[in-house]
């Protein structure tokens, strides 16, 4: 009853090279670790325009309430 202990990959050192080569190139080599990458990218993006327009906004209610 093998629960995902042994691995031929990790004892012929396929995953060391392929996490070494991932972290020197700063692309993920896995399909989700991609996703994850662009996901924070995205989000960071997104929430600097989201700023970046609502502080024109909140000056100009300011403004208009005074």
């Amino acid at each position: 009853m093998n629960k995902g202990g042994f691995s031929w990959k990790k004892l012929s050192g396929i995953s060391g090279v392929k996490s070494n080569v991932s972290r020197k190139i700063g692309i993920p080599l896995t399909k989700s670790g991609r996703n994850q990458k662009i996901g924070r990218i995205v989000s960071k993006g997104c929430l600097g325009i989201l700023v970046a327009m609502a502080i024109p906004m909140l000056i100009l209610v300011v403004i208009l309430l005074y």
